[in-house]
């Protein structure tokens, strides 16, 4: 089977592709798959550490408002066409797999242009505007959350798989914790270990909140990893030398800076709660991983769909959700304390956020692919 993918600009958009990679790689070893993005987007670091090949074109994202920008966007998207329409011709792919976000909008109208058949994964509860406009004419959409469907073209062939995860709850199972604690250089920690992530940008007031707050209360008891993103951490390694400033001695038996983590698996394995964003796949790992977690939703995410991916933890009794607006260093300081006050409702919270696991999203999602 030959099959490209396309993704572009968050991890939302690639991790489930190098997933769904992975899986037609695992299932037919003879496989040849590409993808195809921006030349300065996220996904060529992923992509690659993946061990994939990447290849690129010109596109833009389209702004939710009037502004001169689009207009270069749009050309760049038609540009873009002829682009992608070139690789598919050289590569030959059998199928065609979009992930969400602007650069879907290219490659699938290529794909028509020359025949072949193409797919669509909608991650999250409110599907995208790529998905939505492409949706009638894929050979079936895949989606993360059931509700979704109801929110795609009537004529689209909609499927429930779940979405792909990098790792699977047998996985997580697998892992031994002492050892992991040791490889993270975490095993001298006698701490409740606290983890901060905020997708693969990370989030700048979400740093800023947790780094105070940690400057604040500096609770002997609590450890945090704060995964600061890429852009971000140059400037929260500046605010916690000025708060160490300020209070006269190092943060660091309280605090442990990372720019980004390739091996979430074996940092889930050792948390014992999540401070995160709550995109489809972050949802998806904390209930493989069975975490309990605090859920900040992006405010910016289209339709606030973060928000309502964050429901299905909190309705189980998974999580607590703190919207951006509300955060203050006492409020998540507070359910913090809360989550964490004794063993018994740590396992409790991840014995729940288990309750939302989809089964059998690999085979399910292998099907879909099938149906070429």
């Amino acid at each position: 089977m030959r099959v490209v993918f396309a993704c572009a600009g968050t991890g939302g958009h690639i991790n489930p592709a190098i997933a769904m990679a992975n899986l037609i790689i695992k299932k037919e070893k003879d496989s040849k798959v590409i993808f195809i993005g921006t030349e300065t987007g996220l996904e060529n670091k992923l992509v690659k550490n993946a061990g994939y090949e990447i290849k690129h074109i010109r596109t833009g994202k389209i702004l939710r408002e009037l502004t001169l920008k689009n207009v270069t966007a749009l050309i760049n998207a038609y540009k873009g066409i002829s682009d992608a329409k070139r690789i598919l011709e050289e590569f030959k792919p059998d199928l065609v797999i979009g992930t969400g976000g602007y650069i879907c909008g290219p490659v699938m109208k290529a794909a028509k242009k020359l025949k072949i058949p193409y797919m669509l994964h909608e991650s999250n509860a409110f599907p995208g505007v790529a998905v939505k406009l492409l949706a009638k004419d894929a050979k079936c959409v895949m989606v993360g959350f059931d509700d979704a469907r109801e929110r795609l073209h009537k004529k689209a062939n909609v499927i429930y798989t779940g979405t792909p995860a990098k790792f699977g709850e047998e996985d997580i199972f697998r892992l031994n914790k002492e050892q992991c604690l040791e490889k993270l250089n975490l095993n001298n920690i006698n701490k409740r270990i606290i983890l901060v992530t905020c997708g693969s940008q990370g989030a700048k007031r979400v740093n800023e909140v947790v780094l105070s707050m940690i400057k604040k209360y500096q609770d002997k008891n609590v450890y945090y990893i704060l995964v600061t993103g890429d852009k971000n951490y140059d400037e929260v390694l500046k605010l916690k030398e000025e708060a160490e400033k300020e209070i006269g001695h190092s943060l660091d038996e309280f605090l442990r800076l990372e720019k980004f983590i390739f091996n979430m698996d074996e940092m889930y394995k050792v948390a014992d709660l999540c401070i995160t964003r709550a995109g489809a796949m972050t949802i998806s790992e904390l209930a493989l991983s069975h975490n309990p977690s605090i859920l900040i939703p992006l405010p910016t995410a289209a339709e606030n769909h973060q928000f309502f991916n964050a429901k299905v933890l909190e309705q189980v009794d998974a999580a607590r959700i703190i919207e951006q607006k509300d955060l203050t260093e006492q409020k998540l300081n507070d359910a913090v304390l809360e989550i964490i006050a004794d063993n018994e409702n740590i396992n409790r919270m991840g014995e729940n956020a288990a309750k939302v696991i989809v089964k059998n999203v690999e085979e399910k999602i292998y099907e879909c692919i099938k149906m070429k």
